[in-house]
């Protein structure tokens, strides 16, 4: 299942939703953006400071009963939840992300394997059920982490959608629920995602890993998003708490 350092699907192969071929024209187009847009992200993190990770036992805890779990987060917490986990392989976390098997995903793939992650080729939009099949076969047989945002790029923002629930139920690994806050940040127009502005202050809140029982019956799945939605919302209230104190 291996292919260039991340994971492939093998029911995509080579078949995308827009028909479009990777030419060798645009593979050594993407050859050169890629390093380009990791040298931009990399500088942009090194402008801003992270000072202080709340939880952190969580992610311990978690580790120490398996080898992988279920990071979650909103979609807008992208830029500084990733960050985080991507450097946590010393603590034997692998982290992995979903992109889209299409020729345009392959540019997230290449920039997802150079900072060390995994990748698990689907689309949670037009592929559902076998995104699923293939977070747990990253999970429970690669002992991949894949990262579950339970809002979406697409919304509606900060409803927590039952995948990540539904995941941890099938593979027995726990949800990780995380946020972060900036002491100064841009918010993007359509989808408010967070990007901390140069020289912010920037704090973490991870909390503690929930497990969903194998047997759930729908009225308790429906109960625990709406448990999780709070958790998430919680986390970002301390998250912007600890800022304050620094």
């Amino acid at each position: 299942m291996q292919d260039n350092g991340g994971f492939r699907n093998t029911l995509y192969r080579t078949v995308t939703r827009s028909g479009r071929r990777m030419t060798a024209a645009r593979r050594w187009l993407y050859r050169l953006a890629v390093p380009l847009g990791i040298a931009i992200i990399k500088a942009w993190w090194r402008t801003c400071r992270v000072v202080r990770v709340e939880g952190l036992q969580h992610l311990d805890e978690a580790l120490a009963k398996a080898p992988s779990l279920v990071p979650c987060y909103w979609h807008q917490h992208q830029l500084y939840c990733g960050k985080f986990l991507v450097e946590q392989r010393s603590r034997g976390l692998t982290v992995g992300w979903l992109i889209s098997p299409s020729v345009d995903g392959e540019l997230g793939a290449m920039m997802v394997r150079r900072f060390g992650a995994a990748v698990i080729r689907g689309s949670s939009t037009h592929t559902g059920a076998r995104a699923l099949r293939d977070y747990y076969q990253a999970l429970v047989k690669d002992n991949v982490s894949p990262v579950i945002t339970p809002d979406g790029p697409r919304g509606p923002r900060f409803k927590f959608k039952p995948g990540a629930l539904l995941l941890a139920q099938m593979s027995g690994r726990p949800i990780l629920p995380m946020a972060y806050a900036a002491s100064r940040a841009w918010l993007i127009k359509w989808d408010k995602f967070v990007i901390p502005v140069p020289f912010a202050r920037v704090a973490l809140a991870i909390g503690p890993p929930r497990y969903v029982p194998r047997v759930t019956v729908p009225a308790a799945l429906e109960a625990l998003q709406g448990q999780m939605e709070q958790e998430l919302k919680r986390l970002f209230t301390l998250a912007k708490g600890a800022l304050n104190t620094h």
